[in-house]
């Protein structure tokens, strides 16, 4: 459960830092970036912890299929950017993605052969 938990960090640091562009792009460059670099890197340190436990293919899908769907709602709520059909359409096909990918791997026995399996 734990590994759901930072890889659900993962996802929030990374819209943060990815939204952080725009607002260093726009506003304040320094502390922007600065904000940008430090969510991106939190970002990748949560998803190293997360694929101790979640299948990699499964948390990298997650990772960037939920990150690209919030990000995209971030910057049509807030940035005043569009969402036009053909955009709609895709994250609507990615998120579908996202369920086979998740739906399609199978979890990790506990046990192999009676002996614990090393976490």
């Amino acid at each position: 459960m734990r590994s759901w938990i930072y890889l659900f960090i993962a996802i929030i640091a990374e819209v943060i830092g990815t939204a952080s562009m725009k607002f260093a792009a726009s506003h304040f460059p320094i502390l922007g970036l600065a904000l940008m670099y430090a969510m991106i890197g939190l970002s990748y340190f949560f998803l190293a912890l997360a694929v101790k436990r979640v299948p990699v293919g499964v948390a990298y899908a997650l990772w960037e299929g939920i990150g690209i769907v919030l990000i995209t709602l971030v910057s049509v709520t807030w940035l005043g950017e569009s969402l036009g059909l053909l955009k709609a359409v895709g994250l609507g096909v990615m998120i579908a993605g996202i369920l086979l990918v998740k739906a399609g791997t199978r979890a990790a026995p506990a046990e192999r052969n009676g002996e614990a399996l090393p976490c």
